[in-house]
């Protein structure tokens, strides 16, 4: 066996998840990379809702999901993860944050502790039993160790009967290495 890494892991766990069919969420779409990986597992009959408050990120997204063949199941939202409640109504087998800034984009425009904790609370609200929520945390920029702190914070305080909480990292990497949270619903909140 060998470790995955973190992104790997983050898939990892999505295949395990994720059935063709599905609803699930990209809540922050940047590139297309998670979007595009979303749309193939949910297949022609499910359904994935990519968010971004970057046009930059919604026209790159889009851009990669028609290389992919698997934009028609997309519906790229330019709008804040936090309103996700005002688009998706359908319960959501699993969503996936990469928070930091875009890559290739501007540095200073980043996720914020506040909005990303809003979105966190309104997808366990809407996540199915058994789905999960991936966290795939950057936080070597400014503001970053504040909004990981704040997440730490909020999902350690999740009832564990309820929720189970997993941190997914490797702890000998320099320079402010990504990790991964994914919590698992495991009964209504």
């Amino acid at each position: 066996m060998t470790l995955k890494l973190v992104l790997q892991y983050a898939q990892l766990l999505l295949q395990d998840t994720i059935e063709a069919g599905d609803i699930v969420v990209d809540a922050t779409a940047g590139n297309g990379y998670d979007t595009a990986f979303l749309a193939q597992l949910v297949g022609e009959d499910g359904h994935v809702y990519a968010f971004d408050i970057q046009q930059q990120a919604i026209d790159a997204t889009g851009k990669r999901l028609m290389e992919a063949g698997v934009s028609k199941q997309v519906s790229l939202i330019l709008d804040g993860h936090e309103n996700i409640d005002q688009y998706v109504k359908e319960p959501v087998s699993a969503a996936i944050f990469n928070l930091g800034y875009l890559p290739g984009g501007e540095h200073t425009i980043i996720t914020k502790p506040n909005t990303t904790l809003r979105a966190i609370d309104r997808l366990l609200s809407l996540l199915k039993i058994g789905g999960i929520i991936i966290l795939v945390i950057y936080y070597g920029h400014e503001g970053g160790k504040e909004e990981r702190d704040r997440i730490i914070d909020y999902v350690s305080s999740l009832p564990q009967k309820k929720v189970r909480v997993l941190r997914y990292e490797f702890i000998n990497q320099k320079n402010d290495p990504p990790f991964v949270i994914a919590l698992e619903k495991l009964t209504e909140l």
